[in-house]
C-alpha cells in the first residue's frame, strides 16, 4: 500500500495554495528520478525527470500577487500540476522507447479497461456507455 503523500513527505502536510495565472519562471538544480503517478492513469506509476527548485508568480485566491521558491515534493507537486495547465501529463515526460513499452497499458486506460474508484471519463468510449 502507498503511504498518503503526508506521511512519507512531512514538508507536504498542511500545504495547501491557491495558484492563479501561475508562472514557474525558473527552474534550478539537476533534474532526478522521482516515482509519479496520476488520477488520469489509474495504476500507472513511472520516474519522472524534474529539477528539485522552482520559483514561481502567482495571485492567491484574494489576488495578491507571490513570487515564491519551493523545493523537494512541493516543487515536485507543483511542476506536475502545472504541467496539466499546459496540456502536458506525466506520461509526456517518459522517454520514447518507455511510451512504447506501456503503449498497451494506456490505450486500456484510454478504452476503460481499467478498475477505478472514481468518475472518469474515457477518450474512447462514447458518452453514456460507462
Amino acid at each position: 500500500m502507498l503511504l498518503p503523500l503526508q506521511k512519507k513527505y512531512p514538508a507536504a502536510e498542511n500545504f495547501k495554495k491557491t495558484f492563479i495565472n501561475a508562472h514557474i519562471y525558473k527552474e534550478e538544480g539537476d533534474e532526478y528520478p522521482f516515482n509519479e503517478g496520476c488520477l488520469s492513469f489509474p495504476g500507472l506509476r513511472e520516474d519522472i525527470m524534474r529539477k528539485p527548485v522552482i520559483h514561481i508568480r502567482y495571485m492567491d485566491e484574494n489576488f495578491v500577487e507571490h513570487d515564491e521558491r519551493y523545493d523537494s515534493v512541493i516543487a515536485r507537486v507543483i511542476q506536475h500540476e502545472y504541467d496539466h495547465i499546459e496540456g502536458i501529463v506525466f506520461v509526456d515526460r517518459l522517454p520514447s522507447l518507455k511510451k512504447m513499452l506501456l503503449k498497451r497499458r494506456l490505450s486500456d486506460i484510454s478504452k476503460g479497461n481499467v478498475e477505478v474508484a472514481y468518475k472518469m471519463l474515457f477518450p474512447l468510449i462514447k458518452k453514456g456507455r460507462r
